[in-house]
């Protein structure tokens, strides 16, 4: 089933459904933050008996240390940095050119599809200030080019009126009466709906009315390309993709269109394989450190997934100068995994409560009661805090250690609340669930550590928001949550674990699981409604702002056909493959 279909439902969606805004949590103890550990030690690969544990089976990685270490590139080569270089200034010739509106729309519309736009945020944002200042909105009577003009000034942040999609009733009309219809435009207007706010009526019949159109033509028409575009769009729509798998994919499309500019088409190509020549290199330091952790090895109830990990920061943050950030969050990201199962899986109702306190208390002393297995996660996530603590306050002077272990505390209490209602079979209402769940899927705490590794400033006001977890946190989080229960729920069940949205709005309600499923997708559709209006007026710097919608985004992403996460299939493989591992072939003429 497609997304599209979650705005064609009919359902009424209770507000205590959702956890109360500024939601507290109890802090933690105190630390002194002068003192920095240094690096410690856990050996032994001790595994209490089996006899008496879960196992989910997990596969091992089918991408080992060995291979990893061995990625290259020839596009690390200087020699393509140059013809980038050169290609980049000849589009930015075109880009200052180019006068005419429609013009500089599709234009701009070309490079973000193609991944590059970052390379021109100046010369976007003044065309875009110019084109907004005017008002005049002359394509009125041109669906395409004014839809596409209402999804590029919503995207970057302008405040414009649904009112300016004034030709969508002809359209509807000639649609309805079954009359010729501007099939661009009625795709240009479904990618411009997803950029809907709560109680905007007009761009959600649009997104209704279009998505039944798009259906249609596809039943009627053969392989074209805007076949192929459109079929892309309805499984998933461009503002729900995440930049960089949009950029690949659309690479091959533009190839293959008549009217191509060589020049973008080039510069495209050769800068995607430069970026994915740099991701192998951050893919290889976050490999040789998770191999000095042992826990892959050692560990073997738990799911080793380190590419998995890594992919999701490249689709969080992809660009050269987030370096840094992905190598630090690949980090987080597998121990997170990793702990979630000792959780999910392996450990004793009695041992979690034990690891619980002493990530609380955060101090290894506390770990003298722990089994070795969970000494061994306490260590490397110890010394990962301390590491990324030390790091922030020689560079920016904040003592951050506080905000990181709350959000670990935060995360490990709820793990436990659910290993509790596990280990009692206790089945929580749909709105008990999420008020749990949408910190137990992780985004509150892979968004506290961003936000101290991201190029920005920092700002006292945002640390009270972070502890918090404001609105555009817990929006991102619930979306991943939902996301992550429609593609994981049915293997859970089979290897045993919680019942999830899915199955708490069953219990409740008496639906089916078709209508249970269909339910949580409308639920995730009024979610992003909010993300939407919140990315617009968020107090945060839109570097965090785009990391939090783009985490949500990754969530999509990772579960569209399943556990991506979790079972290596042939779909979620082809896609890391070409991200991380497969340069583009056929660049032109190297210069």
């Amino acid at each position: 089933m497609v997304f599209p279909i979650l705005g064609n439902l009919p359902f009424s969606f209770a507000k205590n459904i959702l956890p109360p805004l500024g939601k507290k949590y109890s802090s933690l103890a105190t630390c002194n933050f002068n003192t920095f550990s240094s690096k410690t030690q856990c050996k032994g690969s001790y595994i209490p008996s089996s006899s008496t544990r879960r196992s989910a089976n997990f596969q091992p990685s089918i991408w080992t240390y060995d291979y990893i270490q061995s990625l290259s590139s020839e596009y690390k080569e200087v020699m393509y940095r140059k013809q980038c270089s050169i290609l980049k200034e000849k589009v930015r010739m075109m880009l200052n050119k180019t006068e005419n509106e429609l013009t500089q729309l599709e234009l701009i519309d070309v490079l973000q599809r193609l991944g590059v736009s970052y390379h021109f945020n100046n010369e976007i944002r003044d065309i875009l200030d110019n084109i907004y200042n005017k008002q005049t909105f002359k394509l009125k009577k041109n669906l395409h080019a004014t839809a596409r003009e209402f999804r590029l000034l919503r995207q970057h942040g302008y405040d414009l009126s649904t009112d300016v999609i004034v030709c969508f009733e002809d359209e509807i009309c000639n649609f309805k009466n079954g009359h010729f219809v501007d099939v661009e435009g009625m795709l240009s207007l479904y990618e411009a709906s997803f950029h809907l706010f709560e109680d905007e009526p007009i761009l959600d019949e649009a997104r209704d009315v279009t998505s039944k159109f798009l259906k249609e033509f596809l039943d009627k028409n053969g392989d074209k390309n805007i076949s192929l575009q459109i079929s892309h769009a309805l499984e998933l729509p461009l503002h729900w993709g995440i930049p960089r798998w949009e950029a690949r994919w659309f690479i091959d499309i533009y190839e293959r269109q008549q009217n191509k500019n060589h020049v973008l088409l080039e510069f495209a190509q050769l800068d995607f394989n430069i970026l994915q020549s740099l991701y192998q290199e951050d893919l290889k330091y976050t490999s040789r450190w998770w191999k000095r952790t042992t826990l892959g090895d050692n560990l073997s109830f738990a799911r080793d997934r380190l590419v998995e990990n890594f992919v999701w920061t490249v689709g969080t943050n992809f660009k050269p100068e987030f370096d840094y950030f992905r190598k630090v969050l690949t980090k987080v990201n597998s121990l997170i995994t990793i702990i979630d199962d000792v959780y999910d899986v392996y450990g004793t109702l009695e041992e979690l409560e034990l690891f619980t306190k002493a990530i609380d208390r955060w101090d290894l002393n506390a770990m003298d009661s722990l089994p070795n297995y969970m000494k061994m996660c306490f260590h490397a996530l110890y010394d990962l805090v301390n590491e990324l603590a030390f790091e922030t306050l020689k560079k920016c002077g904040y003592h951050i250690t506080p905000y990181l272990k709350k959000a670990w505390a935060d995360l490990c209490k709820s793990y436990l609340i659910e290993a509790k209602w596990y280990h009692s079979g206790y089945t929580p209402s749909l709105g008990e669930y999420l008020e749990n769940a949408w910190i137990s899927i992780s985004a509150p705490a892979i968004l506290t550590h961003a936000y101290f590794v991201i190029p920005h400033s920092f700002k006292i006001e945002d640390l009270v928001c972070l502890e918090e977890n404001s609105d555009i946190i817990r929006l991102s989080a619930i979306i991943l949550r939902l996301a992550n229960d429609l593609g994981t729920y049915k293997r859970e069940n089979e290897t045993g674990d919680i019942p999830k949205s899915i199955q708490c709005y069953m219990n409740e309600t008496g639906a089916s699981e078709v209508e249970a499923c269909e339910y949580v997708k409308s639920m995730m559709f009024i979610e992003w409604k909010k993300m939407n209006k919140e990315a617009h007026g968020s107090s945060f710097s839109q570097c965090f702002i785009d990391t939090a919608v783009n985490l949500a985004r990754m969530a999509l992403f990772m579960y569209h056909h399943g556990d991506g996460h979790t079972i290596q299939a042939p779909e979620i493989k082809n896609r890391i493959t070409s991200l991380v591992f497969q340069p583009i072939p056929n660049i032109f003429t190297k210069h």
